[in-house]
């Protein structure tokens, strides 16, 4: 018996990366999924691996008709919704923020909030009919704090914070629940910054390859996070073990947020010294 069995989930940005990891795992403990992505190649490609109860649908997150189509493919395809996982996103615009152009700002606020929005808004109905569902969006530890990620992600992943509180504040009413993922580098193509495609996916891999041993030090715990690592936190607020969790920000990130790796601080503080008690003159 699957944590899953008999609900149906749509993940956006699923055609790779956290998306698939997600996708997968989800059919392995009994949903049907149908995801979206802009990569329709490697989305049909993910979506014929992981058979019939995967669908493969083309979506561009900063088109609201066709984040609502995905959502109205779901519920004619498998007859309900039960999960939206709102995971499609990209780096965004970078460097000085005088160097950012307005069309830049446009792009990256559209797909990281702006996508994540219409999920949601387009989600909401169904699950507020059925009273139950979960609503899951790919946050991240940008969002808690500066200085990680580009000024825009940053901006935006926070603002998916906030916006998730809000919206579980309303739909609680409805037994229906709002979370976020906060991930820490995570190795995906996105991370790896590689073209769309199969030939991208190919080469995201043999950078990753490169990058995991540089990149394993940067938190406490001593490796890079995998895809899986999110699909399990994901499945976890998707399944009814979370059924009275909601507009939470779960920090899936290795330890980074604790601060600097225990290996990497200074040696009076990793290494035993005797304590040497103040003791007045003459006692």
């Amino acid at each position: 018996m699957g944590r899953l069995d008999g609900k149906v989930a749509v993940i956006t940005g699923g055609a790779s990366g956290i998306g698939a990891a997600t996708a997968e795992l989800f059919i392995a403990e009994g949903a049907s999924v149908v995801i979206g992505d802009m990569q329709a190649e490697v989305g049909e490609e993910t979506a014929g691996r992981l058979g019939e109860r995967c669908a493969f649908v083309p979506c561009d997150v900063t088109k609201e008709e066709q984040v609502a189509a995905l959502v109205d493919e779901a519920v004619k395809r498998f007859g309900r919704l039960d999960v939206i996982f709102n995971n499609a996103g990209f780096g965004g615009a970078m460097g000085p923020v005088e160097s950012i152009s307005s069309e830049d700002y446009d792009i990256t606020m559209d797909v990281l909030l702006k996508g994540v929005f219409y999920g949601m808004k387009h989600a909401a109905p169904v699950m507020k009919a059925q009273g139950s569902g979960s609503i899951i969006s790919t946050a991240s530890i940008c969002g808690l704090t500066a200085g990680v990620g580009a000024h825009l992600y940053t901006a935006a992943k926070a603002a998916v914070i906030s916006l998730t509180e809000s919206v579980a504040n309303e739909l609680a009413e409805q037994a229906v629940r709002v979370n976020c993922i906060c991930p820490g580098f995570i190795a995906t193509p996105l991370f790896a910054g590689k073209p769309l495609g199969s030939a991208g996916q190919e080469a995201a891999q043999a950078t990753l390859d490169k990058i995991r041993p540089k990149q394993e030090n940067a938190q406490p715990m001593h490796r890079m996070g995998e895809p899986l690592d999110i699909a399990k936190a994901a499945l976890f607020l998707a399944s009814d073990d979370s059924e009275w969790i909601t507009g939470h920000a779960m920090v899936v990130d290795g330890g980074f947020m604790t601060g600097k790796p225990w290996r990497k601080q200074a040696s009076w503080l990793t290494e035993p010294h005797p304590i040497r008690l103040y003791r007045p003159e003459g006692r």
